[in-house]
């Protein structure tokens, strides 16, 4: 809880020295700014709408990023600032640079890919990252996976997935910030995703700054939060998962089940169609599906209506 309070922290309490900004970037104005207090320092990233003089509007809102509005007017972007914040060591200043400055750089084409219908490059960008990580995985024995929407296209779902999930363990994620190192977008950090809470993790856009994909891994903070089949649990072992192939590899994937909920809960109805036809394809597996719907968002018919509709 300490550092859910660190990392959401009012702009008040501690005195931010902007370092890098105004930069430009997919229509944004971009600053990176440092909160130091005792031996915690804590980066943010601030974007706010830019006008004319970043070539916007831009085409949406940086919500799919992971970015939020802080509680109080940023002394930077002011009351609709957006922010991403991740507490490192003074000492990683240089690569918290280098990630922001990429993820201003490739900012036009995530936004592109979102909003304008511009192609997530996802296998392409797969092929890249097995080619730098599996070798080296092998040989250490880490456990990796890919999740999410893309873990469904690969067992065969007729979908465009967003991005590239991967799981992994917590030197997995280290190692991943490691492999990838060009292509961050965030910093491997303690960080808050809105929709995870506080987690270990990164982003990355592996591809060019004109076509790619971003790629996701996190873990949580504390393993006492994980709960039975969490599909980034940062145990692989406890994560139900499938085999599939790619580009002649046989890489481990999850249960499209996870992907279902999910859709269900976005109110995506053209993607659990498909989701549920592949749950037919490779077997539903009920005892997962179970858990799933019952700690999800869904109302109780709603969950019903699905369960009924992977056992008919």
């Amino acid at each position: 809880m300490v550092l859910r309070v660190d990392l959401r922290a009012k702009e008040a309490t501690v005195p931010s020295e902007m370092i890098s900004g105004p930069d430009l970037g997919g229509g944004y104005l971009h600053q990176l700014s440092i909160d130091r207090a005792e031996n915690r320092t804590t980066f943010t990233f601030h974007a706010q709408e830019g006008g004319s003089d970043a070539n916007g509007p831009p085409l949406g809102p940086l919500e799919p990023f992971g970015f939020t509005h802080p509680p109080n007017p940023c002394q930077f972007g002011g009351p609709k600032c957006w922010h991403r914040r991740f507490l490192l060591p003074f000492a990683e200043t240089s690569k918290v640079r280098q990630a922001y400055n990429r993820s201003r750089f490739v900012l036009d084409t995530m936004l592109k890919q979102r909003f304008g219908g511009h192609p997530v490059g996802a296998d392409e960008a797969l092929v890249e990252v097995v080619k730098r990580i599996e070798p080296i995985f092998s040989r250490e024995g880490i456990l990796w996976y890919v999740g999410g929407s893309m873990a469904a296209r690969l067992l065969g779902a007729d979908l465009t997935p967003n991005d590239i999930d991967l799981g992994t363990t917590r030197s997995g994620v280290d190692r991943l910030g490691e492999l990838l190192v060009e292509y961050l977008i965030e910093p491997v950090a303690p960080t808050d995703w809105p929709s995870s809470g506080i987690v270990r993790g990164a982003r990355a856009f592996v591809g060019t700054f004109r076509d790619g994909a971003r790629v996701e891994w996190a873990i949580p903070i504390d393993p006492d939060s994980v709960r039975p089949f969490e599909e980034w649990s940062g145990d692989p072992k406890q994560t139900r998962l499938l085999t599939a192939s790619f580009h002649g590899r046989s890489l481990r994937v999850t249960r499209p089940e996870y992907a279902l909920v999910r859709a269900a809960e976005l109110g995506a109805a053209g993607r659990l169609e498909t989701l549920l036809a592949l749950i037919r394809k490779v077997g539903a597996d009920p005892e997962l599906l179970e858990a799933l719907l019952a700690r999800s968002s869904l109302r109780s018919a709603a969950s019903e209506a699905i369960a009924r509709r992977v056992r008919d």
